[in-house]
């Protein structure tokens, strides 16, 4: 093909070569800046959307996170108090029930061991009141504490369709003292709640001695019901301790599957790079020769 004034092709062909490249060359340079191959919906459409459905399904599970940390300190709160008020030989119920098989024995003074008793009553009473995190108490019910209380602990979408799993709690398993008296220990039994008991005015008389058995009968059950929900509410805290650390892996899971989706490989990327920067200067130089083709024109009709 001769050669054209007007028609460079040469030219035309360095041209284009030199803009591939430099489009190459944009594209990797971004994917190095950002460390992503698909950064925007325009890189990769299908994984642009999944990566970013992802990534919305890890920020409600680090929420998810947040709130089994939350409930894990709720319910390890109402443990705590629940585990005082069990008590041991020096108090709570178990000292309550020793005070009051002592006070079976004839002749022994028992205002003196009610004294000891009101001060236990008093101590469990305040444990109660303050088992409170972050305005919650359950030992302590007043007439706005809910029936019942879900604490998040899980999320997983299928689809378009999110699910929401929680662990739900029966206030009414934990409370010791509510607004009605309905309470494991001020719940009234004979003639007196746990939270009542008085043994100042008693005396040896078998009447009197049956009346105590009455209440140590009562104390081992409150002990037992204590016992219980303290058992269920440790249960839980394993339950919540598991799902935190499923979560935490599940996060992760995610954020490695998100990485294979859109993350650079920044060895192959930098090689690339390279490469193109190399084209380049030689498709620079390819112009510059074509272009100089046109110059060569002139001579021919110089004298």
């Amino acid at each position: 093909m001769g050669s054209s004034l007007l028609t460079n092709s040469a030219a035309m062909t360095a041209l284009q070569t030199l803009r591939n490249v430099s489009a190459s060359l944009q594209t990797t340079e971004n994917r190095i800046s950002t460390g992503q191959r698909v950064s925007t919906a325009s890189d990769n459409a299908a994984y642009w959307s999944i990566a970013t459905s992802m990534r919305a399904d890890n920020a409600a599970l680090s929420a998810v996170s947040d709130s089994l940390g939350l409930s894990a300190a709720t319910v390890d709160t109402e443990y705590t108090a629940l585990t005082a008020v069990v008590g041991d030989k020096t108090g709570g119920l178990t000292k309550l029930q020793a005070l009051l098989v002592e006070a079976k024995t004839a002749g022994i003074d028992r205002t003196k061991i009610q004294a000891d008793i009101t001060q236990i009553q008093q101590q469990m009473k305040g444990t109660a009141n303050a088992a409170t995190f972050n305005g919650v108490n359950w030992l302590s019910a007043t007439a706005t504490t809910p029936a019942t209380f879900n604490l998040v602990s899980s999320f997983s979408r299928v689809g378009g369709t999110p699910t929401i799993g929680s662990i739900t709690l029966t206030i009414a398993n934990y409370s010791l003292y509510t607004s009605t008296q309905t309470g494991i220990l001020d719940t009234v039994s004979g003639t007196a709640s746990v939270d009542t008991i008085n043994i100042s005015a008693l005396t040896d008389s078998a009447a009197d001695q049956t009346t105590i058995d009455g209440f140590i009968a009562q104390v081992t059950a409150a002990i037992n019901s204590v016992a219980s929900a303290a058992a269920d509410l440790g249960a839980v805290k394993n339950r919540i301790s598991t799902n935190t650390d499923f979560v935490k892996t599940l996060m992760d899971s995610v954020d490695r599957g998100v990485g294979q989706l859109v993350d650079a490989d920044m060895n192959a990327e930098s090689t690339r790079l390279q490469a193109l920067q190399t084209q380049q200067q030689l498709g620079v130089q390819a112009l510059s020769i074509a272009n100089q083709n046109s110059q060569s024109i002139l001579s021919l009709f110089r004298n």
